[in-house]
């Protein structure tokens, strides 16, 4: 399914589920964006730094092993995005796709984060309101 609200991103259809008998781990991060609400920059950013949370503190040596042939670049990754359904229009997954250096990506979005008050709105940052975005995130990481 194309969907506008992704820019163009294919979101569950690219393939089916990494099943759970082929799941390595799964990893969940947030993150958030207190500027920018104008033009999606605040979903989008909030979405980055959630799968980066999630991902940052791992290393897996034994991927050749576990997957001989094609190592990292035949991993399977499905992301789940909670994004407040008011900030989901402006998000751009393929900046988002960006955050994995490997892998088959594979989204999916569900209505969910947060929207709360930053205390400020900066024009000059492209804030419309003093909404501050959370996204959080699940990546599960597979063959």
């Amino acid at each position: 399914m194309m969907d506008a609200r992704t820019n163009n991103f294919p979101l569950d259809n690219q393939r089916e589920r990494i099943g759970s008998e082929n799941i390595f781990f799964i990893e969940l991060g947030f993150g958030n964006d207190s500027h920018g609400q104008l033009g999606g920059w605040s979903s989008t950013k909030a979405a980055v730094r959630a799968c980066r949370n999630a991902i940052e503190f791992n290393s897996i040596p034994s991927i050749k092993r576990l997957i001989p042939e094609g190592g990292y670049d035949a991993l399977k990754l499905d992301v789940l995005l909670a994004v407040p359904q008011k900030y989901q229009e402006g998000l751009d997954l393929h900046e988002v796709a960006k955050v994995f250096p490997f892998g088959d990506v594979r989204f999916e979005l569900q209505d969910g984060g947060m929207v709360a008050p930053s205390g400020i709105a900066i024009e000059k940052l492209g804030d419309i309101n003093d909404d501050m975005v959370v996204v959080c995130a699940s990546v599960t990481v597979g063959k």
